[in-house]
């Protein structure tokens, strides 16, 4: 599973210093994609995680792979929403999120969290779950997933599972959250 537990370093912190460029991932970017994640969690497991959700067509959701270009126009950040199921009802999975070392804390990570988040929205997707810190991603308007009923299959800190609705009903399916078979639990 990717534990984004330990993403602070991974992500930014600080506001945006930088008018980060967004878009969805192209074929063309799979290598350099692989080097951001593998680079930004200093181990391949997350980079490979990405290669197998790619190939899992239960998985996938075309449109929600989305970079953060620097202004040489490498990739800078990752972000990936993937299906899951809270007791066999769709929902979304954020995760990996990664930004290359020396683009974090500059808000590359905000910038393409928030259009990925963004696209998943358009694209009329309702719930979208991260496995990640607590002090990162309620900027972006995640609560604790307890706070609707959502809990892991698995051991984690509660406080690390954490819900974003991305439309305006209150009501959320509770349940057990279970992520695609690539991400191993």
């Amino acid at each position: 599973m990717t534990d984004n537990t330990d993403n602070t370093d991974n992500t930014d912190n600080a506001e945006h210093t930088t008018a980060w460029r967004t878009r969805r991932e192209a074929p063309a970017d799979h290598a350099e994609v692989h080097t951001v994640n593998a680079t930004a969690f200093q181990r391949a497991a997350e980079a490979d995680l990405v290669d197998a959700l790619r190939a899992d067509p239960d998985a996938w959701l075309p449109g929600l792979s989305y970079v953060t270009e620097a202004p040489d126009g490498t990739i800078a950040g990752y972000a990936l929403i993937t299906r899951c199921h809270v007791d066999g009802v769709p929902a979304a999975a954020l995760a990996p999120v990664a930004v290359r070392p020396e683009h974090q804390r500059r808000g590359a990570g905000s910038a393409v969290v928030r259009a990925v988040l963004e696209a998943a929205r358009a694209r009329g997707e309702r719930l979208v779950l991260v496995l990640g810190h607590p002090g990162y991603y309620p900027r972006f308007g995640f609560v604790p997933a307890s706070e609707y009923g959502i809990r892991p299959g698995f051991d984690v800190p509660s406080e690390h599972l954490m819900a974003l609705v991305l439309d305006d009903s209150s009501s959320v399916a509770p349940g057990t959250i279970r992520y695609p078979a690539a991400f191993g639990v």
